[in-house]
């Protein structure tokens, strides 16, 4: 039976890929900060992905099992909705932590047990690619990185026989949409330099966020990217046609764009 270590696997996505991937046969090491009771094929393993002596502490449990992963599967990561001139620096360095640093960590620890034929699925956003949005740049500009980071890994661990994708999924129907409500409420009550654009803003958000998948399409995304035998470097999933468009138009249009709109 083949191994696969999922992080984020409690939230919305992670819960119905674990249960698929149990589904379909693997063996899977669940890991969050909290877990659920163990079940058919899912171990729960308790770790914060941004604590690097808890990460080691995961490793240790996983080789207690096994020596070999066929895939790590991230979807551990958080929504954050704030100005980048107002938002407090514990935030700013938060985001990081765990949308970026994070991946890094797990990856770097777990990697002895990838051999050869192996991968890793690194989830980001449909946002990854295209220019960041006013209020929601600090979110797009980490899963940016991520995205970057990911692609500079595949380069690297392609000479070892091991793949690297990553799944730019747009809105998925989980409590991160519950997150972002309340997100943009609260930044909407403090921000102190743009009121009218911001209420104007949640009512886009609102629009662009109804438009979302349930998550076991995520969960048969994700099998079919583990099952290939040679899986591209990208895959989106529900990308919102409003935003393409915007990213076609040249930089100063869509500067103009936002500002009509939002002014």
């Amino acid at each position: 039976m083949k191994n696969i270590l999922v992080t984020g696997a409690y939230g919305g996505m992670g819960r119905a890929v674990i249960r698929a991937l149990s589904g379909a046969g693997y063996h899977v090491f669940a890991l969050d900060r909290r877990v659920g009771e163990p079940e058919e094929n899912i171990i729960p393993i308790e770790a914060d992905i941004t604590s690097e002596e808890r990460v080691k502490a995961a490793f240790e449990k996983v080789c207690s099992y096994t020596d070999s992963l066929s895939a790590i599967v991230h979807f551990a990561g958080i929504y954050m909705l704030d100005s980048l001139v107002e938002m407090e620096e514990e935030s700013f360095r938060r985001i990081f932590d765990v949308n970026v640093y994070g991946v890094y960590l797990i990856n770097k620890v777990f990697l002895p047990l990838l051999k050869e034929g192996s991968r890793i699925l690194i989830t980001t956003s449909e946002l990854a690619p295209l220019d960041p949005l006013p209020f929601t740049g600090v979110y797009a500009v980490t899963k940016g990185a991520l995205d970057k980071y990911a692609y500079s890994l595949c380069m690297e661990l392609q000479l070892l026989g091991i793949s690297v994708s990553v799944l730019r999924a747009g809105a998925v129907d989980t409590g991160m949409l519950g997150a972002s409500t309340y997100a943009l409420d609260r930044f909407c009550e403090k921000t102190e330099l743009y009121t009218c654009n911001a209420d104007r803003f949640k009512n886009i958000v609102s629009r662009v966020e109804a438009r979302c998948v349930p998550p076991r399409k995520i969960a048969r995304k994700v099998l079919k990217i583990i099952n290939k035998s040679k899986p591209f470097f990208a895959y989106s999933i529900n990308r919102n046609p409003l935003l393409l468009l915007l990213n076609v138009l040249p930089k100063r249009i869509q500067l103009w764009v936002i500002r009509i709109i939002l002014r």
